[in-house]
């Protein structure tokens, strides 16, 4: 089957298929935004209380955020494609692997998933606002976007080398895993530079709860890039032509 760029059928909007695939993506990205931001939260007041170390800090919440994500896709990855990120969901709407009708019900459920996390983590901690992303202190904005756009590059890479590549076979089972993997270990990379988002929602619903937009383009601009990037070398550069395309999510079952 060919490569595939839609708009989406008119039906598409109310089509059951999109429905429970734009509930998977919002129940997902809350799972993922309420533990990732609660690791946060959660490890400042226990280093606050007993002092602790830096590294040993940057590790846990590394961890949190791969397991945290490594669950969320794996709820979600049969009924939507696990994206679970606007960047990733970007990359595969320039890939022709989901219409723009999808991508649009899946950007909103992201980001409605991500506020509705902060707003629990937010009431639950009481006066704590939620810590968002920043560049820090003595690293430029520019240098904050080009690690955004390297580290969500190497994300969406492996989002379309485990779960997209119809050649994957049987290394689509860990697709979830790899994928969990690849965010912890660019948190430990670019963690104490720019925070590591990777992931525009991940970054939106903690900005806006805790009203803190210092630096915020970048968590939009350089995901979005690196996201594009990513999906449009794998898509063209990667996957031979002549290999039968499956979308990564159907648009509705009776297109097949």
């Amino acid at each position: 089957m060919p490569r595939r760029y839609a708009f989406g059928r008119a039906d598409e909007a109310t089509h059951p298929d999109s429905i429970r695939a734009t509930l998977a993506e919002f129940i997902s990205t809350f799972i993922f935004v309420f533990a990732g931001e609660g690791s946060l939260l959660a490890l400042g007041k226990i280093y606050r209380d007993t002092g602790g170390n830096s590294a040993s800090e940057l590790v846990a919440i590394a961890l949190a955020h791969a397991l945290a994500l490594f669950a969320a896709v794996s709820a979600s990855i049969n009924v939507s494609g696990g994206h679970v990120n606007p960047a990733v969901t970007f990359g595969t709407l320039l890939g022709g692997r989901i219409s723009v009708v999808r991508a649009i019900y899946y950007w909103i459920a992201q980001l409605l998933g991500s506020i509705v996390a902060a707003l629990l983590r937010a009431r639950h901690q009481h006066v704590q606002r939620p810590v968002g992303f920043y560049v820090s202190h003595g690293v430029g904005e520019w240098h904050g976007l080009i690690l955004e756009i390297v580290m969500t590059f190497g994300l969406v890479y492996t989002v379309y080398a485990t779960a997209i590549d119809p050649k994957r076979g049987s290394l689509g089972t860990i697709a979830p895993l790899a994928i969990g993997l690849i965010v912890g270990a660019n948190v430990l990379v670019g963690g104490p530079f720019d925070g590591a988002s990777m992931n525009p929602a991940r970054a939106f619903g903690p900005a806006l709860v805790g009203w803190r937009w210092d630096n915020h383009w970048i968590y939009w601009v350089g995901p979005l890039i690196g996201g594009a990037l990513a999906g449009l070398i794998y898509e063209y550069l990667v996957i031979p032509t002549e290999v039968p395309h499956h979308t990564h999510q159907p648009l509705a079952p009776e297109d097949y």
